[in-house]
């Protein structure tokens, strides 16, 4: 008898989160929802059920890193295993701010969601992994952790520094039968959170910024877990010359 797999989404919105669950759903993978607010969880959860993939909901504040181990273990005891992770929280409260204007108490405001949580997750998640011999981590930032853009520092800074320690974990443990991988999107998600904040009202969208479909950066996240010829996307993908 197959045993079912387990993803676990840690920032379960109704963009990438959504595509997530979905895509691995379709392949038999039982889905655990990971978000602040239960009550829209719960409703994510009670849809996929609809659909016929077994998911269940953990409301959780991710800054809440002695909670990280204890949010680890309510998955464990309810589906087994967590054989897929994926960090990609996206907080409410979001805003970069330049580099002249950086100072040290801004940045420790942002560093528990986009450093410390996904740090403190790999550790909680990585006993069982490497027991198993088998798992995938697979950390989700902006573009801004791998490029400079002017006026837009704060939140690249602290994701630069969990995208440095998973491609680092990476070369550590992928012997081990473990994969740590990265996934930098620099454009906005379709359907997300995000995205309906920047067109609340019927306001424009800026049309400087690429629209993602997330269902491709869940084709994406999907391939990375399968295939392991990469540690790193960067979406959307430039056109071909």
């Amino acid at each position: 008898m197959t045993t079912k797999k387990t993803i676990a989404i840690f920032g379960a919105g109704t963009g990438l989160g959504a595509s997530l669950a979905r895509r691995f759903g379709r392949e038999g993978y039982r889905v655990a929802l990971v978000a602040r607010s239960a009550e829209p969880l719960e409703k994510r959860a009670a849809e996929l059920d609809e659909e016929g993939i077994e998911a269940a909901a953990f409301p959780a504040d991710l800054t809440d890193l002695a909670g990280i181990p204890a949010l680890v273990r309510s998955i464990e005891a309810r589906f087994g295993t967590i054989d897929v992770a994926v960090y990609s929280p996206v907080p409410s409260n979001l805003g970069f701010v330049s580099a002249v204007d950086l100072d040290s108490a801004t940045l420790k405001s942002m560093t528990p969601i986009y450093t410390y949580a996904p740090i403190e997750l790999s550790h909680a998640l990585l006993p069982g992994m490497l027991a198993r011999g088998d798992g995938a981590i697979i950390l989700v930032t902006g573009l801004t952790a791998i490029h400079i853009v002017p006026g837009l520092s704060g939140v690249g800074p602290a994701m630069t520094a969990a995208r440095n320690y998973i491609l680092t974990l990476n070369a550590e443990v992928a012997q081990k039968g473990v994969f740590a991988g990265s996934v930098s999107i620099g454009a906005m998600i379709d359907r997300s959170t995000g995205m309906r904040a920047a067109t609340a009202g019927g306001a424009p969208l800026d049309p400087r910024l690429q629209v993602i479909d997330p269902d491709t950066i869940a084709e994406e996240i999907r391939n990375l877990v399968i295939k392991r010829d990469r540690v790193e996307v960067i979406l959307p993908k430039p056109p071909q010359s």
